[in-house]
């Protein structure tokens, strides 16, 4: 008898790459239903079938309900963008599709779908069955045995192949067994999942083969040789030990089906053959019924992808009807030229002083604006026409030819485009040139557009264009072959940054027509380009910081660091490492017997925060260690590391602030991220102590006072809300008076403003009458109480949170006063918890975002404001509703008044805007 073949899907990441594969495909049946992706996934199942003959197969899904890893850490998968459209619709079909493949669906709350696979491998792998897991994901290598092998997909349509142990080993430079420890040091990006800072693919399994497992690499991590991955291990051993915990594939989920149990018996060929009749898949309704359809009018797609596991040379008639490939890069239909003398330089610039608009994009050494040197720059003024200027000493002398291009670049009637416009303008303010004159940015239109989409030029290349660019990959390599930029040769240089300033002048031309469209204009054009400009100066300008402040803090640190450790051994009984979970965990809950039913995928007792915070409320050890972990994260990730950071010229920490990350239209900060630094600890606050003004100067912190609630009260209307802001009256006691019955506002007692304080807070954003009793303290009829004590007094409030539900239900999406929107594709989701994060995301993104909309508009007015006085003062920082300044102190009192007059009035609400401005020496002192 031949051998048992088990296959096991991963339903949810095949039905991803079938999305992918079909994306630009526009694939409908004659109903106008979106056929692509299962298009995809049935040749997928088709294909394999055949092929491989599984005896057994299932398809196994993740669900959107939180799983066991969302409990141990609430971040996990947290910057995953919601499920697009196609996909959502595409899903129900394809698990109807699959039981007429005679296969069966499964699923389970609170697991993923790599649980429930790992289950029924390990059931299997001893028995006399070959078990294959379908998947592209990674992290299954860690399951890989003499029985168990993955069955992966490649990418761009060339088939699959069979992992094996051998085949581990070769990927990750370690056996199975392994996979775990390197991973949790790698860290997974698109899980949120951090790993460890300073070491990589390359430096993880060397690591983990010198010193066996990742527990074993944390206490030997002082001798390691890199500093940075000495570092890094040291100062992130929990986070590594939490990354291992939640990487790991749970293999003992309960309830679990019996692998034998799986048995294919055929598919049901009526059902099958009707099914593809409907959805109008010629080849695939002639194999399963005999019936040829009438050909399709349907359009082509860009991607020659028909399954995920096609041999290119061998695909279905239905690839005639979608599949054609991506154009590239033809230097025979380029015109792209090299400007390496003085007489075509000259030619080029005369040339582009004569246009309306030109595009340049800048080819440097790295991706640090602030670090980077210039390689050279690339322009374009029409489609399929670009020039390569070198500015590596290959051409003219370098200063010579920055001389002229200055007059370019400085010219005002010219609009400038580029992709990432904020990066180029750095780069070229490092060199001598301050571009001027109006701003295109293609990267922030198509935020504008979509903020769940790419915002890369050639993501956007691929889907506005039908093109495909020349890969940075085909240009300087990978892994250990990696060469540098400046190393790449001239004429591939020349192609490749062409291609880049061309494709970018293209996107211009489509994504202003769409953003006209849309009516996206005014956004773009009078807040999201010209704020680019200002976001370059303040990240030029950085904040300086006291280093000797921070070497001081970080010695006082170590020495509560000590004393809490003395504390926390002495009241264990005996002494073990606070950073392991195992040794923790056997203290907590084995010798001192507190109360824990919560344990890991691997058996041992969960020690996270949220396990610790809810035993620190009764006992002693549990609250230290808490306390013990923030000191030292507080240590390692911010007084330790800004030091380090710092740029070697200016002294000055330079974050990034970028303006197409978040989905409501708030900034974010980057490297380092200075949103993150914490405010609500005596200790925490210390960090900003060591931002400091430079010598002569001051720094000023103007702040909005209670900005989203006074957002909301305009948006809605409510003239309660409103009369309480024109009155300057204190909110939240105008709120406990208001829905407490109390008659007046100095008869408001300090509880009584706190529960009005979290209503206020609350309600606005969605919050439930569980959820509000929980904050609370109170029981849920109580919660239920305050809420609708609340809606009768601030009827306008419940009017608008009603509305907006509708408008969103209706039209898909939400927008601010400014006409920023928000898709929100969920809040038609028959999963109520999908639904319900939708209802609430409706709410909370038009305040969010008029909020954001209106410190991003008080920026560019402040920028204006300042340069029209012929003032020194500069814009340093915007960190949430906060605004920091670097002002002469001669500048202190006319900088002040213009800060606070344009952030308050910035945006016409119909109620005051408050700001509270604050000045000192450092940050600290001045917030």
């Amino acid at each position: 008898m031949s051998k048992k073949k088990l296959f096991l899907l991963d339903g949810s990441a095949l039905a991803y790459r079938a999305y992918f594969a079909f994306i630009k495909s526009q694939m409908k049946n004659s109903e106008g239903l979106p056929t692509g992706t299962i298009f995809g996934f049935a040749n997928t199942i088709d294909r394999l079938m055949d092929s491989e003959k599984p005896t057994h197969i299932a398809v196994v899904w993740d669900t959107h309900k939180p799983t066991f890893r969302h409990a141990l850490d609430a971040n996990y998968k947290a910057n995953r963008p919601s499920q697009p459209d196609e996909l959502r619709e595409a899903m129900p079909r394809i698990k109807e599709l699959i039981t007429y493949f005679g296969i069966k669906n499964f699923e389970q709350h609170g697991y993923e779908a790599d649980d429930i696979i790992g289950t029924l491998a390990v059931q299997a792998r001893n028995k006399d069955v070959d078990v294959f897991m379908v998947t592209p994901d990674k992290d299954f290598m860690q399951l890989i045995c003499k029985n168990i092998k993955m069955y992966k997909p490649l990418n761009s349509a060339k088939g699959f192949e069979v992992v094996d142990i051998q085949g581990v080993e070769k990927y990750f430079g370690v056996l199975p067994e392994k996979v775990v420890d390197v991973l949790a040091i790698i860290g997974d990006t698109s899980d949120n999942i951090p790993g460890v800072p300073g070491v990589g693919k390359k430096g993880a399994p060397e690591i983990i083969k010198k010193y066996g497992t990742l527990e074993k690499a944390i206490q030997s991590a002082a001798e390691i040789k890199s500093k940075r991955a000495r570092e890094g291990l040291m100062n992130n051993a929990d986070q590594a030990r939490l990354a291992r915990e939640m990487i790991t594939i749970k293999t003992d989920v309960p309830d679990v089906v019996d692998w034998e149990s799986l048995e294919w018996e055929g598919c049901k060929t009526k059902e099958i053959s009707a099914f593809f009749k409907k959805m109008e898949f010629k080849s695939l309704t002639l194999k399963y019924s005999g019936e040829s359809l009438p050909p399709l009018k349907s359009k082509k797609t860009n991607n020659g992808q028909a399954s995920l596991f096609d041999d290119p040379t061998d695909v279905t008639d239905d690839t005639e009807e979608v599949a054609t490939n991506w154009k590239v890069y033809d230097e025979n239909k380029c015109h792209y030229t090299i400007c390496d003398d003085p007489g075509s330089l000259d030619a080029m610039i005369e040339e582009m002083l004569e246009c309306k608009c030109i595009c340049y994009d800048t080819e440097t050494t790295g991706i640090n604006a602030m670090t980077a040197d210039l390689l050279g720059l690339s322009l374009a003024s029409r489609p399929g026409h670009a020039c390569y200027v070198p500015l590596d000493g290959t051409g003219p002398d370098r200063n010579v030819v920055l001389q002229k291009l200055k007059v370019l670049f400085e010219s005002e009637h010219i609009l400038k485009i580029a992709q990432n416009y904020k990066y180029d303008y750095l780069m070229l303010k490092r060199n001598g040139i301050v571009v001027k004159g109006l701003v295109f940015d293609t990267m922030l239109a198509a935020y504008l557009l979509d903020s769940g989409q790419k915002m890369s030029m050639d993501f956007l290349a691929r889907k506005y264009l039908n093109y495909d660019p020349i890969s940075i990959e085909s240009l300087i390599g990978k892994g250990r072959q990696q060469i540098k930029m400046s190393d790449v040769p001239i004429k591939s240089l020349m192609s490749y940054a062409c291609e880049d300033a061309d494709i970018t002048f293209q996107l211009y031309e489509v994504l202003s027509k769409e953003l006209e469209k849309e009516k996206l204009t005014s956004l773009a054009v009078d807040i999201e380009f010209p704020l680019s400009k200002v976001i370059a100066e303040m990240e030029s300008h950085g904040i300086e910081i006291d280093k000797e402040m921070l070497a001081v803090f970080s010695k006082d640190l170590r020495d509560d660091l000590i004393k809490l450790e003395e504390k926390i051994f002495e009241i264990a009984g005996e002494e073990f490492n606070i950073n392991s979970p195992a040794q923790l965990g056997t203290i907590l809950f084995q010798k001192l017997n507190l109360p824990s039913k919560k344990k890991t995928s691997g058996g041992q007792y969960s020690t996270s925060e949220a396990v610790l915070s809810r035993l620190a409320q009764d006992f002693e050890l549990p609250k230290l260690i808490l306390e013990f972990r923030a000191l030292a994260k507080l240590r390692s990730t911010y007084v330790d590391a800004l030091p380090k950071i710092a740029n070697p010229v200016t002294g000055r920490i330079h974050s990034s602030f970028n303006q197409h990350v978040t989905a409501t239209g708030r900034l974010s900060s980057s490297s380092p991220n200075l949103q993150n630094i914490p405010i609500r600890t005596e200790r925490g606050r210390e960090i900003r102590k060591a931002f400091k003004a430079g010598v002569g100067n001051k720094l000023i912190a103007a702040d909005y006072s209670q900005i989203e609630l006074r957002v909301i009260a305009s948006l809605a209307d409510d003239e309660n809300m409103k009369q309480a802001f024109r009155n300057d009256e204190d909110i939240h006691a105008r709120t406990a008076k208001e829905i407490f019955g109390i008659s007046e506002l100095e008869e408001v007692d300090r509880e009584q403003r706190r529960k009005a304080k979290e209503v206020n807070f609350g309600i606005p954003y969605g919050v439930s009458a569980f959820g509000l009793a929980q904050r609370l303290g109170v029981d849920n009829n109580e919660g239920k109480l305050v809420i609708d004590a609340f809606f009768e007094r601030f009827s306008g409030i419940r009017k608008y949170l009603d509305e907006t539900m509708q408008f969103a239900r209706e039209k898909g999406y939400v927008q601010t006063l400014t006409g920023r929107r928000r898709y929100i594709p969920e809040i038609k989701s028959p999963n109520k918890t999908v639904r319900g994060f939708a209802e609430r995301t409706a709410i909370n993104m038009p305040v969010q975002g008029t909020a954001a909309d209106l410190i991003k508009i008080a920026m560019i007015k402040i920028d204006k404001a300042l340069r029209d006085a012929g003032l020194e003062s500069k814009m340093l920082l915007q960190v949430h509703d906060e605004l920091v300044f670097e002002v002469p102190e001669a500048e202190v009192d006319e900088a002040s008044k213009i800060i606070k007059y344009q952030m308050e009035h910035a945006m016409d609400l119909g109620i005051p805007v408050k700001v509270e401005l604050g000045i000192g020496d450092n940050w600290l002192d001045a917030h």
